[in-house]
């Protein structure tokens, strides 16, 4: 009887797997693949066939009955825009994750990995919720000039399996709430969840608050004016934005549990900085409240930075007039690609067909 989810997510150096029954999480192994085996590829897509052959062999190892998977899901990646939900990985969808339609990341080789098992083993082949969805409002697309549209890059997968939580532990269905959800990762997205949708965000590589390495949104002028200085290389520019950004560029590290140790030693200016990134969250999530007029049942914490009570108790102190603070730490990505397809699986959402959902 087939009765297993497999779910594949693909990093730049690593490539995580699980398998599920039902909700249950019975097995899970993070590959690790070193630099110098993934310098021999030219290409992101070119890495299809080296990283399925390490996915056998787990499964191989793990003696899981390849006859037992009722399916798989794979990270989703960087697609055309689309509307959030549970996709049929399909040729047209491969083509574009090949081509990288959008851009090259390990995350592309979700959907193709996990085709290339599906199809082997005779099961669907799904991804769920990529960074690609774009469920905005027109109103939020305009951004003040012209030639440059504000376009949805949001943490989508982990704002909807919160968002599916929250509804449920409340009783309520997905299109029956409003939340702010605040993703707090490497990226922050901030993003007014309406009825099921996300409507609006800050794009987390460029806009909002600023986090572990990036800048977030920062005084336009004055970065025009350093991109012209004749000092810094459009590559230097671009690491200072993402990369060198945040918490590095104030504190010289990313890694909030040291920023904390700095303050309990007493260091004054790590207390500001950090101070400083709940700040911004806080705002962020004032403004994306006006998005839903004020109708908000509940704002939601989560990600990696939610673990800081440091950071929570200054969030919450900001925004708990708005609505009840709700703190959800960490991010779990293989159990929401496995929730996406179990929703469609128990037909409380519909698959959708990448072909049906974007313009081509």
């Amino acid at each position: 009887m087939r009765e297993y989810i497999l779910a594949i997510n693909p990093g730049s150096t690593s490539t995580k797997v699980a398998i599920f029954k039902g909700e249950e999480n019975i097995r899970e192994y993070k590959i690790e693949h070193s630099i110098e085996e993934i310098e021999k590829f030219d290409k992101v897509s070119d890495q299809y066939s080296y990283r399925l052959k390490l996915i056998y062999e787990w499964l191989k190892r793990e003696k899981i009955d390849t006859n037992m998977l009722l399916a798989v899901v794979g990270r989703g990646g960087l697609l055309r825009p689309m509307p959030g939900g549970t996709y049929l990985v399909t040729e047209k969808m491969i083509d574009d994750l090949k081509i990288g339609i959008r851009g090259e990341h390990a995350a592309n080789l979700g959907g193709m990995l996990a085709k290339g098992i599906g199809d082997k083993e005779g099961i669907k082949s799904y991804i769920a919720d990529p960074v690609a969805v774009d469920e905005f409002e027109d109103i939020a697309r305009i951004s003040g000039l012209a030639e440059i549209e504000r376009i949805s890059l949001v943490h989508a997968l982990n704002i909807k399996m919160v968002s599916y939580r929250r509804a449920g532990e409340i009783g309520k269905k997905i299109e029956d709430v409003n939340f702010v959800v605040a993703h707090m990762g490497g990226g922050i997205s901030v993003a007014p969840f309406k009825h099921g949708k996300i409507v609006d965000a800050n794009n987390a590589s460029e806009m909002g608050p600023f986090s572990s390495e990036r800048t977030g949104g920062l005084p336009v002028g004055d970065l025009v004016d350093m991109c012209y200085s004749k000092k810094y290389t459009l590559k230097e520019m671009k690491l200072k934005i993402k990369g060198k950004g945040g918490l590095v560029s104030y504190l010289n590290t990313n890694d909030g549990k040291k920023v904390e140790e700095m303050i309990k030693k007493g260091d004054k200016k790590a207390e500001l900085v950090y101070s400083a990134l709940a700040y911004q969250v806080g705002k962020e999530i004032g403004a994306m409240a006006t998005v839903l007029n004020g109708k908000v049942d509940n704002i939601i914490l989560t990600g990696g930075f939610a673990y800081s009570k440091f950071l929570v108790e200054i969030i919450t102190s900001m925004v708990k007039f708005i609505g009840e603070v709700v703190v959800y730490p960490g991010e779990d990505e293989m159990r929401a690609l496995n929730q996406g397809v179990l929703r469609v699986l128990k037909g409380i959402e519909k698959e959708k067909i990448y072909e049906d959902e974007v313009d081509f």
